[in-house]
């Protein structure tokens, strides 16, 4: 096998354009060359009209997902379809002998989510969660900075996602609102991205935290935001803030408000869209800063080489199953985790809950 061939299981926008034409580099304007180990050959959706759109970037469109689990020139698959279809989905896929990459998370409980990484074990398949953030450039930039010890002791960080969905009725009725059974909102739709990259930048798990709810003032099922309090094992705090109901003037403070503050002794690091779905490339909506503050001069900290953060998902997969070294996807089962205690605190008052 010279290369991994997927499939795409759920077809709508952020598979199309996020996956399909930057992950899989379907869109030959922005990108001239395919990925080396991996190769997009089909897609399905519940949704017919889907085709068209799959039919444009050349992929074979399949007419079910049984049709591509019954493919055998399909190594592996990448599910986009709704949270709450990921684990019936990923076991099927699993136990018809595909690799997986699953948009997170991965399950909405996490026994289903221990259930599937037993299962890629057994069958000797690649499990692997989409947590694409750990992959932008300016976040491995911030985490080499900590991890030298470049900021002095730090003992702070401050993560948030923030911006403003569900304000129309059309959006309102969409599953990220709708439905809390869905893992929407915006716990498990952007602080479950927030505490991820937290131990991502720091090298270490959280242990405990505490969360409440945002005042509500949108007609959405799901909260409006929340506030999480989090330590991890290596001592280090930090708070996650997240919401629908934030304006932020508009597309361009929306994106670079969209990241982090670090804070050491000797200064403090902050991320301007670090936390999207954004690699750094030049014709991307805002650029993507890293800037290093000594509480007296502002530095900008550049990176040398740009990387789509997508790809680098699909190809870090595909080499564990050309290696076969497979990944086990336990880093999803622990996120999950992370999703439920914070709405569980909520539910008690803010009370503080210990997460394995």
């Amino acid at each position: 096998m010279k290369n991994v061939k997927y499939a795409i299981i759920g077809f709508g926008g952020i598979a199309e354009h996020r996956i399909a034409k930057e992950g899989f580099a379907c869109d030959k304007k922005r990108f001239k060359k395919g990925l080396a180990n991996a190769e997009l050959v089909g897609v399905t959706d519940k949704n017919p009209a889907r085709e068209k759109a799959a039919s444009a970037l050349g992929l074979k469109w399949y007419k079910s997902m049984e049709d591509i689990l019954k493919d055998k020139s399909v190594d592996a698959v990448f599910i986009a379809t709704n949270n709450r279809s990921h684990a019936a989905v990923a076991k099927a896929a699993l136990k018809a002998g595909k690799h997986c990459i699953v948009d997170k998370p991965a399950a909405t409980t996490v026994k289903d989510a221990k259930e599937l990484c037993a299962l890629a074990k057994k069958n000797k398949l690649s499990l692997a969660v989409d947590h694409m953030m750990i992959y932008n450039a300016y976040n491995e930039k911030a985490k080499e900075l900590i991890g030298k010890g470049a900021l002095g002791n730090v003992n702070d960080i401050c993560l948030h996602m923030e911006f403003l969905y569900g304000s129309t009725p059309e959006e309102a009725k969409t599953w990220r609102c709708a439905d809390p059974a869905e893992f929407g909102g915006p716990i498990g739709d952007v602080a479950s991205h927030c505490m991820y990259m937290a131990e991502f930048l720091f090298d270490s798990k959280i242990k405990s935290l505490s969360c409440v709810y945002y005042p509500k003032t949108m007609k959405i099922n799901v909260e409006d935001g929340a506030y999480i309090k989090f330590v991890m094992d290596n001592g280090v705090s930090g708070s996650v803030k997240v919401g629908f109901n934030e304006p932020r003037g508009g597309l361009g403070g929306t994106l670079s408000g969209l990241g982090y503050e670090v804070y050491g002794s000797k200064a403090a690091l902050r991320g301007y869209a670090t936390l999207f779905q954004l690699s750094g490339h030049d014709d991307e909506p805002v650029k993507i800063r890293l800037d290093m503050d000594d509480f007296k001069t502002v530095k900008s900290c550049d990176v040398k080489k740009i990387k789509n953060i997508y790809q680098s998902v699909i190809e870090h997969h595909a080499a564990s199953v050309l290696s076969k070294k497979p990944m086990d996807g336990l880093d999803a089962v622990h996120n999950i985790g992370l999703i439920i205690a914070a709405h569980k605190s909520a539910q008690s008052g803010g009370k503080v809950l210990k997460v394995q």
